[in-house]
C-alpha cells in the first residue's frame, strides 16, 4: 500500500522528484527526508487513514525527537509542527521527516514540473500541491496533530544560532534557485507583482525634524545606554535634523532610571526624547505606533533596537541621502521611498564579529524584491520608514514580527530602497528574544509570520 524513498532532506533536486514519481506504484508515496524513523504503534495507518478521510495530497504528523547522547542512549522531546496555511511560502517550513502522499496525485503534480532546478524539487512540488487550496478552498497539505514516529535530530544548536541561516553566503546558489521558484508559483496563481508599478507616496507635510531615531525597550538596563549613545553620536549634513525618541514599556530593572540620568544632563539637550508608555499592552508594534504618532517625530523613523548599536555616526545621514537621492542629486525633500533597508553585521557583546558576518539580504531586488519577500522570513536591518506612510499603515500591536508585517504591507504599493553599507551592529546575546527558543515559541513564531504571509497573499490576490 506504501512505496517509501528517501531524501537527504528538503533541499533537492527535480530529478530526484521525478525518480520518486517514476518509481512508485502503490497507491501512497511517503518520502522520508531522514534515514532513521521509528513509528509509534499503526503510526502509519494513520496517516493513511487521514489521508483516505480527507482526500488531501500530502499529510504530515508531529513527532518526537530524538537526541543522540552518548553511545546507545537518546534524550527524547516532543516535536510538534504547525498548520501549513496559504501563506506557508517560505522554503524552510517544517514538515518534519515523513511527507506521505496520494501517489495519483503525486505523479500528476512531477508531470507538470517544466523547470529544472537542483535544489528546489521538493519545494516546487510542494508548492504546486498547496496551489489547489488556493484555488479551490480544500485542503491540499494537511497536518496530522498527532504524534505518530520518532525521528533522530543532529542539529543541536540554539534557535539564536540557526536564525540566520537562510542569509549565509555559503547558501546563496540555493536562495536563488528557492527565489526563482515561488516567483513562478505567484504567477501561476495570480499574485505576481510587476516591477515598477507603485502608488505615489503621501504628502509629507511639516515636521519638527527630519529623523528620529525610534528605540522601543523594556528592561534593557544592561544595553540601552549603549544604544542611546549611538543613536545621539549620529552626524548630519544642514539643513538636516535629528532627534532621538526612546519609548519605555514599564521596565522593572533599572531601565527607566538610566534614561531619566540621560534625559537631564548627560546627552545634547533636547535631543532625546523618552516617552514612559501606560499599563495596557503595548509591545513592540505599539511602542512603535506610539512613537510615530508622537508629534515630536521627524519625516522619517530609524529603527535601534534597544540592544543594538549603529556601525559608525554616519547612519542617519546615510539614511536621509537614500530617501531623497538619485545618483547623488538631492531631490529637493521629495522622497522617494516607503521604506529603507540597510545592512546589519553580527557581533558579541565586545563589538567581536560572529558568523556569518555581514547580513545584507542581497536576495532583496528592485525587481523581484517584494514577490521574493513572501518567501522569506525577513526583510533586514536597520529599518528606515517615511513617516507619512507609515502612520497610515500602522504596527500590528505584537512583540514579534511587527516589523515584517509593515515590510510587507510596503512592498505591496510602494517602492524599497535599499543600502549595502554596514550601518548597525546586531549584538547577540543570551537575552535577544531568539535567542534560545524552544519549540513551543518557535512555532508560534512561524505560524504567526505565516499568518502575515497569508493576508498579504490574500491582499495581492484581491487587489
Amino acid at each position: 500500500m506504501i512505496d517509501t524513498f528517501y531524501l537527504p532532506g528538503r533541499v533537492c533536486s527535480t530529478a530526484a522528484i521525478r525518480e520518486i514519481a517514476q518509481k512508485t506504484a502503490a497507491p501512497y508515496t511517503m518520502i522520508c527526508l531522514k534515514p532513521e524513523i521509528e513509528w509509534v504503534y499503526l503510526g502509519q495507518e494513520r496517516m493513511i487513514q487521514v489521508l483516505q478521510m480527507t482526500g488531501a495530497t500530502m499529510v504530515y504528523a508531529d513527532r518526537f525527537n530524538k537526541f543522540k547522547i552518548q553511545n546507545s542512549k537518546f534524550k527524547i522531546t516532543e516535536a510538534p509542527v504547525i498548520d501549513y496555511q496559504l501563506g506557508a511560502l517560505r522554503d524552510d517550513f517544517d514538515f518534519g521527516a515523513v511527507l506521505l502522499w496520494d501517489t495519483a496525485k503525486l505523479k500528476a503534480f512531477v508531470a507538470e514540473m517544466d523547470t529544472e532546478y537542483e535544489y528546489a524539487g521538493l519545494y516546487d512540488l510542494r508548492l504546486r500541491a498547496s496551489q489547489l487550496s488556493i484555488l479551490n478552498s480544500q485542503f491540499s497539505i494537511l497536518h496530522i496533530p498527532e504524534y505518530l514516529y520518532y525521528e533522530v535530530e543532529t542539529d543541536t544548536r540554539k534557535s539564536g544560532e540557526k536564525l540566520f541561516d537562510y542569509v549565509d553566503p555559503r547558501n546563496r546558489a540555493v536562495q536563488i534557485e528557492m527565489e526563482a521558484c515561488v516567483t513562478v508559483h505567484l504567477k501561476r496563481i495570480g499574485a505576481y507583482l510587476q516591477p515598477d508599478e507603485y502608488q505615489p507616496l503621501p504628502e509629507a507635510g511639516e515636521f519638527p525634524v527630519t529623523a528620529s531615531v525610534i528605540i522601543p525597550c523594556k528592561n534593557r538596563a544592561r544595553t540601552i545606554a549603549d544604544a542611546v549613545r549611538s543613536a545621539l553620536s549620529q552626524k548630519v549634513r544642514a539643513p538636516y535634523s535629528f532627534n532621538v525618541i526612546v519609548v519605555d514599556d514599564n521596565s522593572t530593572d533599572g531601565t527607566a532610571e538610566i534614561l531619566n540620568e540621560m534625559v537631564n544632563g548627560k546627552c545634547p539637550n533636547g535631543k532625546l526624547i523618552v516617552i514612559s508608555q501606560d499599563k495596557t499592552w503595548h509591545a513592540i508594534g505599539g511602542n512603535w505606533n506610539v512613537a510615530i504618532h508622537d508629534p515630536r517625530c521627524g519625516k522619517y523613523a530609524i529603527q535601534l533596537d534597544s540592544d543594538d548599536t549603529y556601525f559608525d555616526e554616519h547612519t542617519v545621514q546615510k539614511f536621509i541621502d537614500t530617501f531623497e537621492m538619485v545618483n547623488g542629486k538631492c531631490q529637493n525633500g521629495k522622497c522617494l521611498y516607503g521604506m529603507v533597508i540597510g545592512t546589519y553585521q553580527l557581533t558579541n557583546m565586545a563589538g567581536e564579529i560572529l558568523p556569518p558576518g555581514v547580513i545584507d539580504h542581497r536576495e532583496w531586488t528592485d525587481e523581484n524584491g517584494r514577490n521574493n519577500a513572501l518567501r522569506i522570513n525577513g526583510l533586514g536591518a536597520p529599518r528606515g520608514f517615511y513617516v507619512p506612510l507609515l502612520r497610515t499603515i500602522n504596527y500590528p500591536t505584537t512583540k514579534y514580527g511587527e516589523d515584517y508585517a509593515v515590510g510587507l504591507r510596503i512592498s505591496r504599493n510602494w517602492r524599497i530602497g535599499r543600502i549595502y553599507d554596514v550601518l548597525y551592529n546586531c549584538r547577540r546575546w543570551e537575552d535577544n528574544s531568539d535567542a534560545n527558543c524552544d519549540i513551543v515559541a518557535m512555532n508560534r513564531n512561524n505560524w504567526y509570520k505565516d499568518r502575515l504571509r497569508t493576508f498579504e497573499l490574500l491582499a495581492r490576490l484581491h487587489q
